[in-house]
């Protein structure tokens, strides 16, 4: 079987899911077409190199009949988010649309626009402003927000200002309290990991096409272009806090915790229109991504919706969001908002329910049935988010990795595991015979995991890694979730060609220039190797000279120890004197301390070679780290 085949039991599970699901419905066709402007012809966005950042155009496919190797619901959500191009919202709010994964929103002023969310990349967001000129004059940025600590919703800032005019006070920038300290930690401290599996949940590297990446139900995939970061000017700090940006008044609702641990939704009282960030979109989101992120909380995201709704729903006439379509109507964005309120409490609740009868989150989540009336409207169904792998999200919040069954209290790593599970069962021969008939008969996910096993046995075994590579593409092919399905190719693409690594950068110049000097020795600290380490004895005390801080670092122990001095402390082996900028460049960027020290940028006194000595004991992160194999 090759990567073009579709087998009968997909083909039918789709071909099922058309009779099943309220396809006659197309409200939110109407919807995502409503308003529509314009669109970026062609749709690709290249880079200075002239490299192609993003390509709408890719996408075109989605146009035609869904295929039997997609399931129809995602070819669906697909294409409703493949549109692209300038909208209108309402009076004064325009969106660009189907250029990155989110949305970038333009809300017209006195004497410009104000951009909220400004996409992932540079160049996407200057295509989108460049577009939105166009057609409604050529009118000066006036002011930024940021909804949220996502690098999707600020990285291509850069495209649409200055640091020059935000510094000047031309272009005010707004955000969460808490915005930068969250953005900037989920991208360098464990952002190699969460890269490496992003490239797996967002597809970005797999062909476009019926057998490859169709989207990721948020949006289409991520851009690959210049994430960048201006930080914010203005603070919002609570509920209720109101700013008037180049005469447009703006009342901000704080959500911490929901759908990122900065994030705020926000109403135009002047305009009756609603942004809900990214707290209600049309699909069920995550509960933790695929990729990686600390657990959100379910109960309190239901518990801001239904302040959203008591605020600002009746006083709205659209509400829109960072990604998806905008809702239209009073009515019907009050029960979507509800719908979507309900949405996570019920899942919240009725996961607790369970737990508290001694169910685990495996058993919960393949048992975990939504009330119909949620279930039967689009915008609840996993597509990006997924009902299993929330539930099993709750658990993790609630129980830790552990499902109480000392049997799995200490179980073998995954490779030796593999070994024991494969001689068990007869030898690898065994195994794939009988994989080979599981798979005639369509139980894919149990092929996927002995053949796992055997992968992780004996990582040369061809026979292995073609079953299983054609296991993940029927389990992609049948999968409602975009980031499944795109794992699930992913999967089979690295087992047929090879690793791609990652096609983003996680810890940007902008990003990493933002790291306070605390954030940086934090990072520091994840890189020490440790036992390589644990005899080591370093003191160094750091003087900053732009931020009039002086920082002690320790190592000990294997562990790197950091805090604030007044220099009443034993003296250190050496003190050396820098700028914040330089810091970050030396110690996490990699660039040679030696010219540096030369022409006075640095200025090191006491024990020489102590930086190097601190250097030779820090590991750095793989990028490329396998996934589907050892």
């Amino acid at each position: 079987m090759t990567d073009t085949d579709v087998s009968t039991q997909i083909s039918t599970q789709n071909a099922d899911a058309v009779k099943a699901l309220p396809f006659s419905d197309e409200q939110d066709l109407a919807d995502s077409e409503r308003g529509f402007v314009a669109a970026l012809e062609p749709g690709i966005v290249k880079d200075a190199n002239g490299d192609v950042v993003w390509d709408s155009d890719s996408y075109a496919f989605l146009d035609e009949q869904c295929p039997p190797t997609v399931n129809p619901s995602l070819w669906r959500q697909s294409r409703l988010c493949a549109r692209q191009g300038l909208f209108e919202v309402t009076d004064r709010i325009y969106q660009i649309r189907g250029l990155d994964l989110s949305n970038m929103t333009l809300v017209e002023g006195d004497t410009g626009v104000i951009v909220i969310d400004p996409l992932i990349s540079a160049e996407t967001a200057a295509a989108g402003l460049a577009l939105y000129r166009k057609h409604r004059g050529d009118r000066p940025v006036t002011g930024v927000i940021y909804s949220h600590c996502h690098i999707d919703h600020f990285g291509g800032v850069k495209g649409v200002t200055t640091e020059e005019d935000v510094a000047a006070g031309r272009c005010p920038v707004l955000a969460p309290t808490g915005f930068v300290e969250h953005a900037v930690a989920e991208n360098v401290y464990a952002g190699t990991a969460m890269g490496r599996r992003a490239a797996y949940m967002y597809g970005a590297a797999l062909p476009r096409g019926p057998r490859g990446a169709v989207g990721a139900g948020l949006g289409p995939t991520t851009s690959t272009g210049t994430p960048t970061l201006i930080p914010p000017t203005i603070d919002v700090d609570h509920t209720g806090q109101t700013e008037t940006v180049d005469g447009v008044v703006v009342e901000f609702q704080l959500t911490p915790g929901t759908e990122a641990p900065s994030e705020m939704n926000f109403y135009f009282p002047d305009l009756r229109a609603l942004c809900m960030a990214e707290n209600a979109t049309h699909t069920l989101h995550n509960l933790l991504t695929l990729r990686g992120a600390l657990v959100r909380d379910p109960h309190v995201w239901s518990q801001y919706l239904t302040e959203s709704i008591n605020r600002y729903a009746r006083r709205s006439d659209v509400l829109f969001a960072s990604h998806h379509w905008p809702t239209w109507d009073t009515d019907r964005l009050t029960e979507f908002l509800s719908v979507q309120r309900d949405l996570y409490g019920y899942l919240h609740d009725q996961t607790l329910r369970a737990i508290n009868k001694g169910a685990t989150g495996i058993e919960i989540a393949e048992s975990f049935q939504l009330p119909p009336a949620v279930e039967n409207v689009w915008h609840t169904h996993g597509y990006y988010g997924s009902v299993s792998h929330n539930v099993k999200a709750i658990y993790q919040r609630y129980m830790g990795w552990f499902d109480g069954n000392p049997a799995r209290l200490w179980e073998h790593t995954p490779v030796e595991s593999a070994k024991r599970h494969v001689e068990f069962m007869g030898g690898a021969g065994a195994v794939l015979e009988k994989a080979r008939k599981s798979f005639d008969e369509g139980d894919f996910r149990w092929v996927a995991q002995v053949l796992d096993y055997v992968i992780f046995a004996d990582p040369g075994n061809t026979d292995a890694r073609e079953l299983q590579a054609d296991t993940l593409d029927q389990l992609g092919y049948g999968s409602e979730n975009g980031t499944w399905r795109n794992f699930f190719l992913m999967g089979a693409y690295e087992l047929r060609h090879g690793g791609v690594g990652t096609p983003t950068v996680a810890a940007a110049p902008d990003i990493q220039g933002a790291l306070t000097v605390e954030q940086v020795f934090d990072a520091v600290a994840l890189l020490v190797d440790g036992p390589k380490a644990w005899s080591a004895k370093l003191t160094i005390d750091w003087r900053i000279t732009d931020e009039n801080v002086l920082h002690r670092t320790e190592l000990r122990n294997g562990l790197l120890v950091h805090f604030d001095t007044d220099g009443s402390l034993p003296a250190p082996d050496t003190t050396i004197t820098l700028t914040r900028p330089v810091l970050i460049d030396v110690v996490l960027g990699g660039a040679d301390p030696g010219p540096l020290v030369a022409d006075g940028t640095i200025l090191a006194e006491g024990t020489q070679g102590s930086f190097e000595k601190l250097v030779s004991h820090l590991d750095r992160p793989d990028p490329d780290f396998a996934i589907v194999t050892p």
